[in-house]
Formats: C-alpha cells, structure tokens, sequence
C-alpha cells in the first residue's frame, strides 16, 4: 500500500492531531493551497503534483499545528 493511501485510510490518526473533521477540512484546504503557491512540504517523500495528499501526509505526521482563535457563534 502506498503512503498516501495509508494517510486516506486512517482517519483516526488524522484526527489526532485536530478537533474535528471540519477543522480536518479546513486545515488540509489552506495547506493545499499553500503547498500550490509554492510553499515547501514539511515531509520527505511528497509529490508536488498531489498538494492535498502532501497536506494530508503533513497533518497525519504532526507537522501541521493550528490554533482555534474564537469559539462557534452562540
């Protein structure tokens, strides 16, 4: 099996590292496009024809770190 499709398949992992599936969402949204604009991938063997699945190896491996600034609307 290859790396990313590991990363696809191991959604709890993924979700160690944010506290949801929408900030999985978005974290992985803005990583991509930063990863387009030309920033470096944080990990080893990415593709830069495949920005998402980069982002989604970089969350899964701790490299993506996010702080929520305000809580949901009450």
């Amino acid at each position: 099996m290859s790396a990313s499709a590991s990363v696809f398949g191991d959604l709890d992992r993924l979700l160690k590292h944010v506290d949801s599936k929408f900030t999985l969402v978005n974290v992985i949204t803005k990583r991509a496009k930063q990863l387009n604009n030309g920033v470096p991938a944080l990990v080893e063997d990415a593709n830069p024809n495949k920005p998402v699945s980069t982002a989604f190896a970089e969350v899964a491996a701790g490299e993506i770190h996010y702080s929520r600034v305000k809580e949901g609307i009450k």
